[in-house]
């Protein structure tokens, strides 16, 4: 590919349709069709390399990618030593009860029904519409101005406090109704949940979706905290029942995930994607080849307690959006956000 690493990452702040090439294009109907593994390794005109990969998601979650992308750097590079963290892909640890036995209510699924559009659909709006994407970084410092926006004060992790402030800025910039009820999806690890807890090592999907839900007049306030403790009440709800509940209900075919008035959120800043070595040095930039309308928090190379905020909007939404997300911070030359 004729360019440098350093005119790749002037550009890679957000993806492009050009960014396809770098990776072997599948067609498959369904996710039994996508290979388990597709790899491909475009050199660059200085001596750099990209070096894109596609996991079929049937296969593993994000924890299970990285685990396997770490052993396979671990292999490259140190061929004589065992693997620090052993393979363990027995999936039934997951498996459903017989019968199935759906004990909670889970907010985040529908089933398909007759009638289903007899509701507002913001997804199907969403991607009826032109996308863009968007990118913003929020580094240490500005997580912390916006848990300040929390009163009374209250304790609360990176994801919570920028999750809500995400999923705030997002209905803002929709001008939904006040009293319309909307909703987050956001991926939990279920490994450490379970009892007993699943091997370490586990590859197969060990998440689940958390929902929270609320009116727009309620999340919509200058106050984040309405946010942050929908979420942590999300996230402390996912006891060992209410996971062995969910796994019962997706048994149930007609039953989907309700991304109708949903935000969906994907955790990737934690799984240490951005230190991976395969000998020939840690990655200057990581990121995913696609944008599209579910959100990512992806991390910074050389900045572990920043996140990179990563979703497309309609074309028309894009100027809203961003304005909600920066309000209070100004924007730097390298389209991160700094605090005013």
């Amino acid at each position: 590919m004729d360019i440098t690493c350093d005119e790749f990452l002037e550009i890679s702040r957000k993806p492009n349709r050009s960014w396809r090439k770098l990776l072997y294009r599948v067609e498959a109907h369904s996710f039994v069709d996508i290979p388990p593994l597709v790899v491909q390794v475009t050199n660059l005109r200085c001596g750099g390399m990209i070096l894109c990969t596609a996991i079929n998601h049937c296969i593993c979650d994000g924890i299970g990618t990285s685990q396997f992308l770490h052993a396979w750097a671990h292999v490259t590079t140190k061929p004589t030593l065992d693997l620090p963290i052993l393979p363990f892909h027995s999936r039934h640890v997951l498996k459903p009860r017989d019968p199935p036995q759906v004990t909670h209510t889970h907010l985040g699924y529908t089933r398909n029904t007759l009638n289903n559009n007899a509701h507002v659909d913001i997804s199907h709006y969403l991607q009826s519409q032109p996308l863009v994407p968007t990118s913003l970084t929020f580094t240490q410092s500005h997580v912390l101005r916006l848990k300040r926006q929390c009163v009374p004060s209250l304790k609360c992790t990176t994801f919570e406090a920028l999750a809500s402030h995400t999923w705030r800025s997002w209905v803002r910039s929709l001008d939904l109704a006040p009293s319309f009820n909307v909703k987050l999806l956001f991926s939990v690890s279920v490994r450490k949940k379970l009892n007993p807890e699943m091997p370490q090592g586990y590859y197969g999907n060990g998440f689940v979706l958390a929902c929270a839900e609320t009116a727009v007049k309620d999340l919509v306030t200058p106050n984040l905290s309405h946010g942050v403790k929908l979420i942590q009440r999300a996230k402390s709800g996912l006891t060992d029942e209410h996971v062995r509940s969910m796994v019962d209900l997706l048994e149930d075919k007609n039953v989907k995930t309700d991304t109708s008035s949903s935000l969906v959120i994907s955790q990737w800043a934690k799984l240490g994607l951005e230190d991976l070595d395969l000998g020939e040095g840690k990655p200057l930039h990581m990121g995913p080849l696609t944008s599209d309308i579910y959100c990512l928090f992806l991390p910074v190379v050389g900045n572990f307690d920043a996140v990179r905020v990563q979703v497309s909007v309609p074309e028309c939404m894009v100027e809203k959006f961003e304005y909600y997300m920066k309000e209070g911070f100004v924007k730097e030359e390298n389209g991160d956000v700094k605090m005013v």
